[in-house]
């Protein structure tokens, strides 16, 4: 920037480096690509897993998107934007995380041509927004198949479609039946309103030793804990559970307490309240006969005297969350204070408390439950690091099914639903005037990277295959025909039974299209840099003082 009489002007602090124009326009595309290449051998049955290091010496292997991008730390924003997208897919329906990135770097990179011709932004941004809502348009009217909720085997083809890309791939049937059931279970039907909540009351437990083979979905819940006194019972039929939210021990002043005592008589006096308030709540909690009393907070050693006198076993220390658990399973109340108790409150539904030892550590399960609505999976396997992973397989297939049954509309897996939308928006794309066709077709094409991404990771000819594909998709009445993952020919997705949730995909696309809209849209980076000192570190940045402020 110029001055009248010639001098330059600095507007921006000299510390501060700005991009502009096209250049960060590419900037931005190459740091989406480079995101996308990162998880681009992750997708499908053939998928490799990464290995990543964290800070803290500790190992991450994975195939699933979101937690290779969360563990990669990235410098540049647009990058930084990408991560960000995988973790929304992950949070909002669980499933499809690789694919949102792949896609969402495809259609980032089909852009770069239209602005080396000098097209406006604004142009390619209005033609990907036509061709989204296209998109999901044909996806919901074409090629959707409801889905009977009674059909337990199809609901079980779309969980295995979906654990199939995984390492737990090769115990699929018992991962299926895991996730199905662990979705049933904590299903709530209340008039018109479903909620399934699988993050509060399908608590995953992971332990190391056994095989895969020996993982579970337990009728009922289990806890890290052990009874507080050896000697209560350890196996209980039919228990009666009181489920508590205060300490059974004499209430101790939060900060300092000074009590004054005249007569030596007075301080035995003090004990002795203390012991007949801990006697009096015990005696509130016996009058209603349970058998296991569990408590989130502490339980002191008289209270425990009195309890195992009357053959109550003891579980202090509870967690919140598990509590809760615990109260949904046996149709318990938690209760903040005994003297409100009542038979009310007594959960009765468990058939079964016991107190095993797994490992070296010992487990309490309450099981055998009469309709639970809380559930634990438990989950085996040699190591840690094999057991996050099986774990963050089947939180995948806990939310597939937990999609199915929000919305039980099914579409072909396998790269056919996006040839096939491609075709349409190809067709499309003829009624289309003036440049925005373009940019439109591109998004066609940049569906295809699925399919091409499958065949690349089969190792079979992607050039060959995908001309016969599209060869294929061009008649009509093959729109289910996809690239089959094992071998890399081409099947119809309806007899290898590759089903997808629509919720999936439509989310898939909302989310890759967007991003790529809102990073082409991009034209102007600013970053503060910080002064950097003598040892090579960054200075923290001084506030500005007033000899400065002169200057």
């Amino acid at each position: 920037m110029m001055s009248q009489n010639g001098g330059p002007v600095m507007v921006l602090n000299t510390n501060t480096k700005r991009k502009s124009g096209h250049k960060v326009q590419k900037e931005n595309i190459a740091a989406g690509k480079a995101i996308a290449d990162v998880v681009r051998t992750c997708i499908g049955p053939r998928a490799m897993l990464k290995m990543l290091m964290d800070p803290m010496g500790g190992i991450v292997m994975t195939n699933d998107g979101n937690a290779i991008l969360r563990e990669i730390t990235v410098q540049h924003p647009a990058a930084k934007s990408f991560i960000e997208i995988a973790r929304t897919q992950d949070e909002e329906v669980g499933d499809g995380t690789t694919s949102v990135v792949v896609l969402a770097g495809e259609i980032l990179g089909v852009a770069e041509q239209f602005l080396e011709q000098k097209i406006h932004p604004t142009v390619i941004i209005n033609a990907y927004r036509q061709a989204l809502e296209d998109m999901l348009n044909i996806l919901d009217k074409e090629f959707s198949i409801p889905l009977p909720m009674d059909d337990e085997n199809k609901l079980i083809e779309v969980i295995q479609s979906c654990i199939g890309t995984k390492f737990i791939g090769t115990w699929s049937d018992l991962a299926c039946s895991i996730a199905l059931n662990a979705v049933k279970t904590v299903r709530i039907k209340e008039d018109d309103r479903i909620e399934i909540d699988i993050k509060r009351y399908a608590k995953v437990e992971k332990v190391p030793g056994g095989a895969i083979e020996d993982s579970e979905l337990l009728n009922g819940i289990m806890l890290n804990k052990d009874i507080t006194h050896p000697k209560m019972r350890r196996l209980i039929k039919n228990p009666r559970i009181i489920l508590l939210d205060c300490s059974l021990e004499f209430k101790k002043g939060e900060s300092q307490t000074e009590v004054e005592i005249v007569k030596e008589t007075d301080f035995t006096r003090l004990l002795q309240i203390e012991e007949e308030y801990i006697e009096q709540i015990c005696k509130d909690i016996i009058a209603l006969k349970p058998d296991l009393v569990c408590t989130e907070k502490g339980v002191s050693d008289l209270a425990q005297h009195y309890l195992l006198k009357a053959n109550v076993s003891v579980i202090r220390r509870l967690r919140k969350s598990d509590n809760n658990r615990v109260a949904r399973a046996c149709n318990a109340t938690i209760v903040t204070r005994t003297d409100e108790l009542c038979e009310g409150h007594v959960g009765t539904g468990a058939g079964r408390f016991e107190v095993k030892k797994i490992g070296d550590e010992y487990f309490t399960f309450i099981t055998e439950c009469i309709n639970p609505k809380a559930c634990t999976i438990l989950l085996r396997g040699p190591s840690k690091d094999i057991l996050n992973e099986v774990e963050r397989n089947l939180q995948d297939a806990l939310h597939v099914a937990k999609n199915i049954m929000l919305n039980p509309r099914l579409v072909t897996g396998g790269g056919s639903i996006e040839m096939a939308i491609s075709q349409a928006l190809m067709k499309r794309s003829s009624n289309i005037a003036g440049v925005v066709q373009w940019p439109y077709k591109a998004v066609a094409e940049a569906l295809e990277v699925i399919p091409r991404t499958l065949l690349q990771n089969c190792g079979v000819s992607t050039i060959r295959t995908m001309t016969s594909l599209r060869a294929k998709h061009a008649i009509k009445g093959n729109e289910y025909w996809g690239i089959n993952g094992e071998t890399g020919e081409l099947s119809n997705m309806k007899d290898l039974k590759i089903w997808e949730p629509i919720i999936v995909k439509s989310q898939v696309y909302k989310t890759a299209i967007e991003t790529a809209i809102l990073l082409v849209r991009i034209d102007d980076i600013v970053s503060g840099t910080k002064k950097i000192g003598d040892d090579g570190q960054p200075k923290p940045s001084a506030q500005p003082t007033e000899e400065s402020m002169k200057e």
